[in-house]
């Protein structure tokens, strides 16, 4: 059974950066894509980024180029580099694995807070 887990986030001034890392246990198989969402308090989860298996990548509108999803076969892990943080940006933010047949897992998410 594949376990996510996040690390890199944490408190960062407006204007600041991020890179936040997912790794990935377990056996990924017949994976379709891997992924980051976010949910900030109040709202709903929302997608960010996700990169199929053919290194596709896709990002939501609000990313603007400030976001950059990549991942590392080898290492069963996704990460999401994140350049000119905002307040808005402010969200917990969780990888997610999608597989063919198979439920979507997802991490514990880890906490971006973008404030002076």
């Amino acid at each position: 059974q594949v376990q996510l887990v996040e690390s890199g986030g944490g408190l960062v001034q407006p204007g600041g950066s991020l890179r936040l890392s997912c790794a990935a246990s377990g056996s990924i198989f017949s994976l379709r894509a891997m992924g980051w969402y976010r949910q900030a308090p109040g709202k709903q989860r929302e997608l960010v980024a996700v990169i199929d298996s053919g290194d596709r990548r896709h990002y939501a509108d609000f990313v603007k180029g400030r976001f950059t999803i990549s991942r590392d076969n080898a290492k069963n892990a996704v990460y999401l580099q994140i350049t000119n943080l905002k307040p808005e940006d402010t969200a917990v933010y969780y990888c997610n694995v999608d597989q063919w047949g198979k439920a979507p897992v997802w991490g514990q998410g880890t906490l971006v807070t973008v404030s002076s």
